[in-house]
């Protein structure tokens, strides 16, 4: 009787070698550098919101901006009122359109210019190797035409 590994063992093996052939490529690593540097710019975004933005916001009114809240039913004093903190999803809102707007501004938009570029040198460079094979071509049918005639002929045959 022939001993070896259970099923079981082969089959988490090659769930195991999958798995780390999944996190070996590239794309993962890529993933997980911007996950990092997502969650870094998110707490720089945040502070620039809590620190500068809601205290500007809050300066044409009373307080800092996540201050700010209205009562659903009286008194919002204790435990007794219902309070809607509509303060704090206004500076979440904020935060989340200058994140938008950084991230289209600074990562986005170049990086569509630099593909549109790289398309049109490509479209460019294809439309020059077309011109130089038509124009070999061309080159070839005098050469060809050139022969027929020298040697008598009438032309050259199918055209």
């Amino acid at each position: 009787m022939k001993r070896g590994r259970p099923v079981s063992e082969k089959k988490d093996l090659s769930l195991w070698e999958g798995f780390k052939a999944f996190l070996m490529r590239g794309n993962v690593i890529d993933l997980a550098v911007a996950v990092v540097i997502g969650a870094a710019f998110t707490n720089i975004v945040n502070a620039v919101v809590k620190g500068v933005i809601n205290p500007i916001v809050g300066a044409f009114g009373t307080k800092d901006l996540e201050s700010y809240k209205s009562c659903l039913k009286a008194p919002c004093t204790g435990d007794d009122g219902i309070e809607i903190l509509w303060g704090s999803v206004l500076s979440a809102a904020l935060g989340f359109l200058i994140t938008a707007a950084v991230v289209y501004f600074l990562m986005v938009m170049p990086m569509a210019k630099y593909l549109a570029r790289q398309a049109e040198r490509r479209a460019a460079k294809e439309g020059a190797q077309e011109t130089v094979e038509v124009s070999e071509l061309e080159v070839l049918k005098e050469i060809r035409d050139a022969l027929v005639t020298q040697r008598g002929g009438s032309g050259p045959a199918g055209t």
